[in-house]
């Protein structure tokens, strides 16, 4: 049936729905032609041709046609991979800009734009083989924006606040049973009471997702081994929430459940930051599929080899990198994240392999156009941004080197925790500057401790249960030999690989693991907290479940005592950092006094209570310390300008398996110390009955910590004349 088609506008890109017809626009610089493609209920297609052009961008408005209506695009132009084209009209694509996306795309040869049984054929993606690949691609659909916020307001906790709890939409919720079975694995059931309350209950302030954007759900290599893309980190569609996400199987429905998701969490002051991948796309090498970009416009939208634009310049290790030196996919980013923001009202964005963003040539640039974009953006430069400070390609490991207004996965925190625990190669010096907020990596570039995003574990690598259980990984259900996933892992597995009901194995690993999550905690910097980690998740010794949509990522709520355990450990140690600010400083640490205490704002203290030396921080066999923090020297004031202050603490650590005496320091003994923490343990907490003063030994047991507690001391003393 013929549509009738006006000439429309060249802005926005997109389907846009004006509440008469909806307005196409979609960007190719090199098509012949573009036909815009639209679906009714039984799959009947309906080829629109869009005729206006302006600076590139073919658009055309279609009166009438309005929310729910699927559709996608055939672009024509010339298939020579040589030059970089690969123009093939026999393809339905995805449009970029789409706000929603219907189902998944599926594992098909016709999704190719050659004949993918030549397998052995090096130059088969040369010879243009046209398919049809309407069956086994999803449909875009145009949406009505409209939603009901009832004054929603984003929380803008403060960086210095901010815990972030590193969670999958689905596998957080897949086998809750307090969710009813309908809502599990969706944005509604991350909304649900049940789901919220556990946050709550942990003191976690933000969520951060695991890829939402739209994926490639069903790549060949998984779809022949019967496993899925369960991560997300090979996105599609980067204005449309994944729709698999989605409880309601109404086309478009997921653009309004995940706003309700967000109003959800809002109210209960979680923040919402995504994990963006913006540095490839599902597409793969010149050997993937055709499903969007590629076929868009493959030289424009894809970072090509400078003399030899068939291949694909890969600094991401997934077989494209997006060209960000064009301006057409900087604006796509661009649109994009104001969109997350303006209309999903989501709080910041973690994003994926930064590194590869900041590659005008081949160099990371940390003032490339990216960067200075987002700096002056209004929008943008408000919200909580965080960089993987890495890539794949030569000196892509950047650390340290992102520019103002961005916050870092510090892999140097995770990498030195994991060895003080482990006790190997970690210098006293070096576990000094990572708890104390990397002022070495983030203090000369005019950033404060919250640059620094400190976490043991990560969605990529073991859970902190099987980090402390497994010295090697166990891939084996990847279906890739276990010779996928990192090798090194700083682990350690107590003595027995795995699983075992040695109790003394047992015990071992829990007081580990309330070692990592106490140092994580009380750590300078923002906290980040791997989902599951709080009642001991574990996958089985994998450490790379990219594949693995089922129970070996899924979160188990049954929880065995010593679960249970660990979870009320965990929620009382975050409620720990958040009631006292000498945990989370504003500013970092001057190692002199500067409200006339008399005593200096941090200390370092051996075992027999004397100040570690010079000569100490640099000695591969030191490594028990005493780290005091003093409450009565906080440079910050609050929100009105008033002074705080808070209580001061004596942090032991011990990573020597045999037990050590410490001693308070001489300058501390006038105070009396109650122990409120002692991961020896089962609970971690103790009741603070015991109390020490003087030059009383204070015993702490091999592999373990103890935080001793002085309540407003040096205030006291000032008070009384001391």
């Amino acid at each position: 049936m013929d549509k009738q088609v006006w000439p429309g506008k060249s802005h926005p890109l997109g389907a846009t729905w004006d509440g008469q017809g909806t307005n196409f626009a979609l960007f190719s610089e090199n098509a012949t032609a573009v036909e815009l493609c639209l679906f009714d209920d039984q799959g009947h297609q309906t080829r629109v041709p869009l005729k206006e052009i302006d600076n590139y961008v073919w658009h055309g408005y279609l009166p009438q046609v309005g929310p729910g209506q699927r559709y996608g695009y055939r672009v024509h132009g010339a298939y020579a991979p040589e030059e970089g084209l690969r123009f093939d009209p026999s393809k339905l694509l995805l449009d970029p800009y789409a706000k929603a996306i219907a189902g998944d795309i599926q594992a098909d040869a016709s999704t190719f734009s050659y004949a993918v049984d030549e397998a052995a054929d090096p130059d088969r993606d040369l010879m243009l083989l046209p398919q049809d690949d309407t069956a086994a691609m999803p449909r875009c659909v145009v949406v009505d924006p409209a939603f009901d916020w009832e004054g929603d307001a984003y929380p803008d906790t403060p960086w210095y606040r901010t815990v972030i709890y590193e969670t999958h939409v689905k596998g957080f919720t897949q086998q809750h049973p307090d969710i009813p079975e309908n809502l599990r694995g969706t944005y509604a059931g991350l909304a649900h009471p049940a789901a919220i309350e556990h946050l709550k209950s942990m003191g976690v302030t933000a969520v951060e997702l695991l890829p939402v954007h739209h994926f490639t759900a069903n790549p060949g290599h998984l779809a022949e081994l019967g496993l899925r893309n369960y991560w997300g980190y090979d996105s599609i569609g980067y204005f449309a929430p994944y729709s698999g996400y989605s409880a309601s199987g109404i086309y478009g429905d997921q653009v309004r459940e995940f706003k309700g998701m967000v109003k959800a969490l809002h109210r209960a002051g979680i923040e919402v930051i995504l994990d963006v991948v913006y540095n490839h796309t599902g597409e793969g090498n010149h050997y993937g599929p055709t499903l969007a970009f590629r076929g868009l416009d493959n030289p424009a939208y894809y970072r090509l080899v400078d003399d030899a634009p068939r291949y694909y310049m890969d600094f991401t290790g997934c077989g494209n990198s997006l060209n960000v030196r064009h301006p057409q996919v900087l604006k796509l980013i661009m649109d994009s994240l104001r969109y997350w923001v303006l209309e999903m009202h989501v709080d910041g964005f973690r994003f994926d392999l930064a590194s590869a963003l900041a590659r005008e040539l081949y160099e990371v640039d940390s003032l490339a156009a990216f960067f200075d974009i987002i700096h002056q953006d209004p929008v943008l430069s408000i919200t909580k941004l965080i960089a993987e400070p890495w890539d794949v390609g030569e000196g892509g490991y950047q650390v340290g080197n992102f520019p103002l207004l961005w916050s870092e996965w510090n892999g140097k925190y995770r990498d030195s925790m994991r060895d003080f625990w482990r006790d190997q190669d970690c210098r006293l010096g070096e576990f000094a500057y990572r708890i104390t907020g990397s002022s070495d990596l983030y203090q000369a570039n005019g950033k404060q401790p919250h640059a620094s995003i400190n976490f043991i574990t990560a969605h990529d690598g073991f859970t902190l249960r099987d980090l402390v259980s497994y010295n090697e990984k166990h891939n084996e259900a990847n279906g890739e030999a276990n010779r996928d996933g990192e090798s090194y892992n700083r682990s350690w597995n107590c003595g027995v690989e795995g699983e075992t009901d040695d109790p003394e194995v047992l015990q071992l690993r829990s007081q580990l693991q309330r070692n990592f999550l106490a140092t994580l905690m009380l750590s300078q910097g923002v906290p980040m907290l791997l989902g599951g980690d709080e009642m001991g998740r574990t996958q089985q010794g994998n450490n790379n479940t990219y594949c693995q949509d089922n129970q070996l990522s899924w979160f188990n709520w049954t929880l065995r005592p010593d679960d249970q355990t660990l979870l009320e450990f965990t929620q009382r140690l975050i409620h720990l950092r958040q009631e006292h600010p000498v945990f989370c400083r504003r500013h970092w640490f001057q190692g002199r006094e500067i409200h006339g205490s008399g005593v200096l704002d941090i200390g370092w203290y051996n075992p027999d209570g004397t100040s570690v030396t010079d000569e100490q921080w640099h000695d591969d066999d030191v490594k028990a310390i005493a780290v005091f923090l003093n409450g009565e020297e906080l440079m910050s004031p609050d929100s009105r300008g008033e002074r705080i202050t808070d209580d001061s603490f004596l942090m032991y650590f011990n990573p020597h398996p045999e037990p050590l005496e410490f001693t308070i320091p001489p300058s501390l003994i006038r105070q009396c110390w109650q122990m409120i923490l002692d991961t020896k343990e089962p609970t971690g907490f103790v009741n603070g009955d015991q109390t020490y003063c003087a030059s009383q030994a204070i015993p702490v047991a091999g592999r373990s910590m103890v935080v001793l507690h002085c309540e407003n001391c040096f205030e006291s003393e000032r008070e009384n004349g001391g």
